[in-house]
């Protein structure tokens, strides 16, 4: 079983930047690999970013790529996701996942097996 717990969240102005933080507990954190993904209302969840066990290899979504920076600390349990340049369509409830797999990183929700419980990001124009 894994705990995972978002924090960071909150309202900040077009243009601004946030550090959002997932830190993990129960099983080995460092033997899978992490993503974080995005619910707006009235839409869909969607992939945000992907990290693999080391950290070695990260892949993003397009409509955040060049803004948004994935990283993780094995040590401290704990995956960040930094965003920059933020927009008003980047409002959303922002989870952390875990995943037992070391290998492929996914973009499907599917294919992670433990959440958190979501941290807002409210962009105002």
């Amino acid at each position: 079983q894994v705990q995972l717990v978002e924090s960071g969240g909150g309202l900040v102005q077009a243009g601004g930047s946030l550090r959002l933080s997932c830190t993990a507990s129960g099983r080995a954190f460092s033997v899978g690999n992490m993503g974080w993904f995005r619910q707006a209302p009235g839409k869909e969840r969607e992939f945000v970013a992907g990290i693999n066990w080391s950290g070695a290899n990260t892949f993003y979504a397009d409509s955040v790529k060049g803004r948004f920076t994935i990283s993780r600390d094995n040590a401290k349990n704990t995956v960040y996701l930094q965003l920059n340049s933020l927009k008003p369509e980047d409002t959303a409830v922002y989870y952390c996942a875990s995943s037992y797999s070391s290998g492929q990183l996914e973009a499907a929700a599917g294919k992670y097996d433990y959440w958190g419980q979501g941290t807002q990001v409210t962009v105002s124009s």
